[in-house]
């Protein structure tokens, strides 16, 4: 959604060293944690963790879907509702939340404690995305999670990369129902598409043609956003595919949420979470720690995509960085590091050996 953080900030004022968190290696680590305290908890209730079960009859969701397809190098295409889209027919959504109807009167990406961002993808994902296309990751025989997934694109590629189980979490139940698990059988739907065709034709994965002869154009991250609508497409029986067996979809608060899996018997460990844009808000950095201290397997990674610093939340990865170091569970790493603009990074967290500590 084509909105901003609703934050009121003076206009080229801010000193670089500020932004990038030099300051923050230079000595100021004890400033860093108190910040982790401070006044930006949200003033609403917390929302209690609850799974959310794909409809048995999915049709209505993706019946007249149009959507966006992103490839990315030798990434299979991923598919996603088109935001302006999702925008423009928000108020014909099923919403019990009402965040669509907030967002769109405050005209905000960020509600705290209301709605976290989740109906839009952040440009970090795209960058942890790149990332494991450089690496050639894959994740056969892996359980993954995606934590504070949004539209889900993570959770997806891990999916359709051979995971064995993909948990897809976001804190909004809005988001779950009508982005996440609509992305989700947008991609089963495609990969149907895409047998047919090898069946029929003999034809290699990665071109998806659209109904009518339309071809779907693939895009990079830069211009995904700037593409015109693609066409119209009407859902196929989706409810027993077999990807979509393997998925489940939470919403709710991460405190709820790790005490929901935790009631697994036994509980679900994950050998990969990944994590993006999520470390906006200091007030979230010791619920976040603890839940992938308590979710990740002993020999699991972190995959964490974020910038450097988040105006008007206070957040960013120097601080983070420094909460981790101060709790002493995980070591970190940095993946990658953006050298443009408000710089970005990737990060991985993965559990210290005794000889690290």
């Amino acid at each position: 959604m084509s909105f901003c953080f609703n934050f009121d900030l003076p206009a080229q004022t801010t000193n670089p060293e500020d932004v990038d968190g030099n300051k923050l290696q230079n000595g100021k680590k004890d400033e860093a944690a108190k910040s982790t305290e401070g006044n930006t908890k949200p003033t609403e209730p917390v929302k209690e963790a609850k799974e959310h079960l794909p409809p048995s009859d999915p049709q209505f969701l993706l019946d007249d879907a149009v959507f966006e397809t992103v490839t990315i190098g030798t990434l299979p295409p991923l598919r996603f509702l088109n935001e302006t889209v999702f925008e423009k027919t928000a108020l014909e959504r099923e919403d019990g939340e009402k965040i669509l109807s907030r967002t769109a009167e405050q005209r905000s990406d960020l509600i705290s404690g209301v709605y976290e961002g989740g109906l839009k993808v952040w440009e970090c994902t795209y960058d942890l995305l790149e990332l494991i296309e450089k690496d050639g990751e894959t994740f056969g025989g892996k359980a993954v999670l995606d934590l504070g997934c949004g539209a889900g694109l993570l959770g997806i590629l891990a999916l359709k990369r051979g995971a064995t189980q993909v948990h897809f979490q976001d804190y909004n139940s809005t988001v779950i129902e009508q982005l996440t698990v609509p992305n989700v059988m947008l991609n089963c739907q495609e990969d149907d598409e895409v047998d047919s065709e090898d069946d029929k034709e003999g034809s290699g994965k990665g071109n998806i043609e659209g109904e009518v002869g339309c071809k779907k154009k693939t895009k990079t991250k830069e211009d995904v956003k700037e593409s015109s609508p693609l066409p119209k497409k009407r859902a196929v029986d989706l409810s027993q595919h077999p990807l979509l067996t393997k998925c489940h979809f939470f919403s709710g608060d991460w405190s709820t949420f790790l005490a929901l899996v935790l009631k697994t018997d036994p509980p679900t460990k994950f050998d990969i979470i990944f994590t993006s844009e999520t470390i906006y808000n200091t007030a979230y950095y010791p619920v976040l720690h603890e839940t992938l201290q308590k979710l990740l397997a002993p020999h699991g990674l972190v995959y964490l995509a974020t910038k450097s610093h988040y105006f008007g939340v206070g957040g960013g990865l120097h601080l983070f960085e420094t909460f981790v170091e101060q709790k002493g569970v995980f070591s970190l790493d940095h993946l990658w590091n953006g050298e443009e603009g408000l710089q970005r990074h990737v990060v991985v967290l993965r559990f210290k050996k005794p000889k690290d500590t």
